[in-house]
Formats: structure tokens, sequence, C-alpha cells
């Protein structure tokens, strides 16, 4: 196993709302438009909000332009 496969083994699959608007470089209130609307898919666990990295990804590049 190479250390590029250790990176991606600790690399989290979803992360909070506020660490998914950093990771996108939008602001909270963008982010939490785009899940009201929607458009940015998330998981509710218990009170916890999570959004999938791949999803922040998708709605990257759907928003391209």
């Amino acid at each position: 196993m190479t250390n590029t496969d250790d990176s991606k083994q600790h690399q989290p699959i979803a992360v909070s709302p506020d660490e998914a608007a950093r990771l996108a470089g939008i602001g909270r209130t963008t982010l939490y438009a785009a899940l009201a609307k929607g458009a940015l898919p998330s998981i509710k666990i218990g009170t916890r909000r999570l959004i999938r990295v791949d999803a922040i990804r998708d709605f990257l590049a759907q928003n391209e332009g």
C-alpha cells in the first residue's frame, strides 16, 4: 500500500455543514440555501446533519459556469 492509499483511507466521506462550506469555498448561508432548495443533498443521523464529500463535488460541478 502506498502513502496515497493511506491518505485516502483517512479522508472523511461525510462532513458537517460548516466543514462542507469550508471545503466548497462558499459561505454557510449559501450552503444552507442549497440544502433548503434540495440542490445539495444531506444525511440526518439523530440530530446531526452530514453532507457527503461526493455530493459537494457534484454540487460544485453542477454550478460550474
